[in-house]
């Protein structure tokens, strides 16, 4: 994915199926990145972990979220700073937009680079 500079629309970022409940938007810079999710009611993101370091934000909607062995339902607003290297599962019983940031940047999101496992499982 091309390193991406100076100023972005959301809604021009181009939008990628994921699967039939999941989409996502992603603008990368050198050291981050953020993704916007778009999560259909029974989307879930099977227990999974990476080196990079995840902040989350809910921005709509609720996910029932797992972090090693803490489980907590988050709603709008909500906050979460997960480790690199820490398991983590969310579940998405509503439709629900959440934003990721992501340091350094996810090379498995890159295009081509084809779905994640993890959310295939669910």
């Amino acid at each position: 994915m091309p390193l991406m500079k100076g100023f972005h629309t959301l809604r021009h970022l181009p939008e990628e199926k994921i699967t039939d409940k999941i989409t996502r938007r992603i603008l990368t810079g050198d050291k981050g990145m953020v993704v916007w999710w778009s999560m259909k009611a029974g989307a879930h993101a099977a227990a999974h972990k990476h080196p990079h370091e995840q902040v989350f934000w809910v921005l709509s909607g609720r996910m029932e979220f797992l972090l090693g062995n803490e489980k907590r339902a988050c709603g709008p607003g909500d906050l979460g700073v997960i480790p690199g290297g820490v398991e983590h599962e969310a579940w998405f019983p509503e439709d629900t937009e959440v934003v990721d940031i992501f340091s350094p940047p996810r090379e498995d999101f890159f295009p081509g680079a084809g779905t994640p496992e993890y959310m295939r499982k669910g």
